[in-house]
């Protein structure tokens, strides 16, 4: 929290700049002193609600926009699920609205059974050759090849061919569930 503070003073600065207003200006609007005004920005002055309100209520911004939280670490650190032949890696972290990941399938000559979800998925092939059974449709994707489907169609997805078929695969949570046997999403 101290570090979001050292951040309230530089921008109040910079909404102010923004509107082009001095120092002065703002400072006679606000009822305060210049000098103090120049505390607060610089960072010399500790923000109080009594110096932030009045500055708040003339420079048209809420309080929460001057102190945000510090930004988290945006890397996903999630292991990779294994099951029938592939390599499940997640890309987004658990509990966002949307679930991606990378999934690598092996070549197979064995044709998987169909499965039938609630849902959609939609996927992009990164490398290699996908093979998409979908209701009465049977086709090869290739590389920078995408498809989206109603997931309560009868499905099955695999890589054919003699090299393993790279995909990144957006599902909703059902298709989650189904695809990684996991109830995050």
């Amino acid at each position: 929290m101290i570090d979001e503070l050292k951040q309230v003073g530089p921008r109040i600065r910079a909404i102010r700049h923004s509107k082009g207003w001095t120092l002065e200006q703002l400072a006679a609007m606000a009822e305060m002193s210049p000098s103090t005004l120049s505390r607060l920005e610089s960072g010399k002055r500790q923000a109080s609600l009594e110096l932030l309100i009045p500055l708040t209520r003339h420079l048209g911004v809420g309080l929460d926009s001057l102190v945000t939280p510090s930004v988290p670490d945006p890397r996903v650190r999630r292991p990779v699920v294994r099951r029938d032949g592939m390599e499940i890696a997640p890309l987004t972290p658990e509990g966002s609205p949307v679930s991606t990941y990378k999934i690598t399938y092996q070549p197979t000559t064995e044709v998987p059974e169909p499965r039938v979800h609630d849902g959609y998925e939609w996927l992009y092939v990164i490398s290699g050759k996908l093979r998409l059974l979908l209701g009465d449709r049977d086709l090869i994707l290739t590389r920078g090849e995408a498809a989206e489907f109603d997931t309560r169609v009868p499905h099955a997805i695999f890589a054919t061919g003699s090299r393993p078929a790279q995909v990144l695969s957006i599902f909703n949570s059902e298709g989650v569930r189904m695809h990684t046997h996991t109830t995050d999403g």
